[in-house]
């Protein structure tokens, strides 16, 4: 009750304050004179039993009211701005980051440290969002917004259709300051950022399969970095994983076909022999011209191991060449081989300019057998060195940086030794982002070292909706952390009521809440701070989403066209066999 007297007390002094100084303020600012009532806790009182006029003579009401009103809203609204940074810091659940902890990715921060790592950005005054950091989303629920540092590298795992294009691998490609490099075995993001991206720089599709059915508008030299023993053994081992379901099961005879293929690859860099003539040393293991090629270009030892298997048991001779065959079976499509054979009517892609740029390489190949995953690895991993050659040519990292966005990277874009490079690529200003559907995904390519070697060289980590292995997320809990829970309990006895506290330690996150993410968020693991829960910015989302949607339906489109166009040509019908093989007329495939 002493309390409740001097609450009250306080309260009507408050109130009494406010009617008195806002009152006699507007009076006096409006020109009729600084003539103050009396102050005491019962002017509120006053003011409703005698009215404004009565306690400010020749004022009118309005007035004073007016500025009661505009006194009370302006001094509420300067209290609420630190309750407000005191709740906006507050962790956003019990053991879970909140702004405080994630000060190095707010806009503040991030602006900060692209500072220290883009000189270009020197003596800009306003500097644009885009330019300082990739955006990873708004922290949930309130905000602000969280980017990573360019020399970040990111892994992100989420279900199909959990955002995984809408909210990382669009916006990603649409917000690059720099040359982007996107790997997709759809025309999802393609259609969603080419119009965009050609208003950056030049667009080159890479797209051998026909995913986005576009004319082939570019070649590039398959065999360009295989003139050393290094380059040509990286190409090789990128149609070998193509083909390998499990890294850690790399048996004899894959092995073996790497080593042929390295020396193939090799002799063919060096004698300048086309890639045709590769897939015919191929097919005759008898031919000795890569051999007396090996041997002329100065490189007798691999000259001389090309001949030991050749001229060994033809069992095993015959094994290894058509386990080679298989690795590169994809060349054998003509469709294929022709967007990596020089061409004198198309231009020349060239890695080592791409990288120094704002242009765009969509490389498009489809899953399963007969894909172009070896070549899409091969060029994709081509861009990235050439990227680590140009900054350390510029003083250590790219400016601006470049953005590799490997999506699927485990069906189309198998570059066996991409967990080692995750230890380096961000220093260099090469920011890399892959998109896996599950950890045991990874560890099906790259083995389960070769996923552990990723997971702890990724600066960024992203896990999204659908996880559903259970090891993993249970993993996943324990990483996130445990906090104390307060519980209270009361029992009642002959000798009174009493109440006890105790604590006990729960999962910030269960592994079912892990595994129940929504769509649409993200937990984010990054390096030196605890984990924290966002809230993706999918690109329809966006302030510009229309012009967007616009470029994408042309685009859809345009695809759609040239799809019809290209059955007619070849007589398959409008949309394949299915007119029993009659063939579709130009009106019917209009219509």
């Amino acid at each position: 009750m002493a309390w409740a007297i001097v609450a009250l007390a306080a309260g009507a002094w408050t109130l009494s304050g406010l009617v008195w100084l806002g009152g006699t303020l507007a009076g006096d600012l409006c020109g009729y004179g600084w003539y103050p009532p009396k102050l005491s806790p019962l002017t509120v009182a006053a003011l409703f039993d005698r009215g404004p006029g009565a306690m400010w003579p020749g004022q009118p009401a309005t007035v004073t009211i007016g500025g009661i009103v505009a006194l009370t809203c302006a001094i509420g609204y300067g209290l609420s701005l630190p309750v407000r940074r005191v709740y906006r810091r507050r962790p956003t659940r019990d053991g879970l980051s909140g702004v405080g902890d994630l000060a190095a990715f707010t806009p503040e921060g991030i602006t900060r440290r692209a500072l220290e790592l883009r000189p270009s950005l020197a003596g800009m005054t306003d500097i644009p969002a885009d330019e300082t950091g990739n955006l990873l989303g708004d922290l949930s629920p309130n905000g602000p917004e969280l980017r990573s540092s360019f020399e970040d590298v990111e892994l992100d795992l989420m279900a199909p259709r959990a955002g995984k294009s809408t909210g990382i691998a669009i916006p990603r490609v649409l917000r690059a300051p720099g040359a982007v490099l996107l790997t997709s075995n759809k025309s999802d993001v393609y259609v969603a950022t080419v119009a965009e991206r050609r208003e950056a720089g030049t667009v080159w599709i890479f797209d051998p399969q026909g995913i986005a059915y576009t004319e082939r508008g570019m070649w590039w030299d398959i065999l360009g970095d295989c003139g050393t023993i290094e380059g040509a053994r990286r190409l090789a081992g990128h149609f070998v994983a193509s083909v390998n379901d499990d890294a850690s099961k790399k048996d004899f005879w894959i092995s073996a076909a790497q080593n042929t293929l390295t020396a193939l690859f090799l002799a063919a860099a060096r004698g300048g022999a086309p890639v045709a003539q590769l897939l015919a040393w191929l097919a005759d293991p008898a031919d000795r011209t890569p051999v007396d090629l090996l041997m002329d270009s100065g490189l007798p030892a691999m000259g001389e191991q090309l001949r030991g298997t050749v001229l060994g048991a033809v069992e095993t001779r015959d094994g290894i060449y058509e386990t080679a065959r298989q690795c590169v079976s994809c060349l054998l499509d003509p469709e294929i081989l022709a967007w990596v054979t020089p061409d004198p009517a198309l231009p020349q892609f060239r890695p080592g300019r791409h990288v120094l740029g704002r242009d765009t390489l969509y490389l498009l190949s489809k899953d399963g057998g007969g894909s172009a995953a070896g070549v899409i690895a091969g060029l994709a991993d081509t861009t990235m060195r050439a990227g680590v050659v140009a900054a350390e040519k510029s003083g250590g990292r790219l400016d601006p940086p470049m953005t590799a966005v490997l999506d699927e990277a485990a069906n189309v874009c198998r570059i066996s030794d991409l967990p080692d490079l995750y230890s380096h690529l961000g220093s260099r200003g090469i920011n890399v982002v892959t998109l896996l559907q599950s950890y045991r995904q990874g560890s099906r390519v790259w083995g389960e070292a070769g996923m552990d070697a990723m997971w702890g060289a990724a600066t960024v980590k992203l896990l999204g909706a659908g996880l559903d292995d259970a090891d993993f997320v249970d993993k996943m809990s324990k990483l996130v952390g445990q906090h104390e829970v307060k519980t209270s309990s009361l029992s009642r006895s002959k000798d009174g009521t009493s109440r006890s506290v105790s604590y006990r330690l729960d999962p910030i996150l269960a592994p079912d809440a892990i595994r129940a993410l929504p769509k649409g968020t993200a937990l984010l693991l990054a390096t030196g701070v605890r984990p924290a829960l966002l809230t993706l910015r999918p690109w329809y989302r966006e302030p510009n989403a229309g012009a967007i949607a616009a470029a994408a339906r042309s685009e859809t489109k345009a695809i759609t066209e040239r799809a019809v166009e290209r059955d007619l040509a070849s007589g398959a019908g409008a949309w394949g066999p299915a007119d029993g093989g009659r063939g579709s007329t130009k009106a019917e495939a209009d219509q």
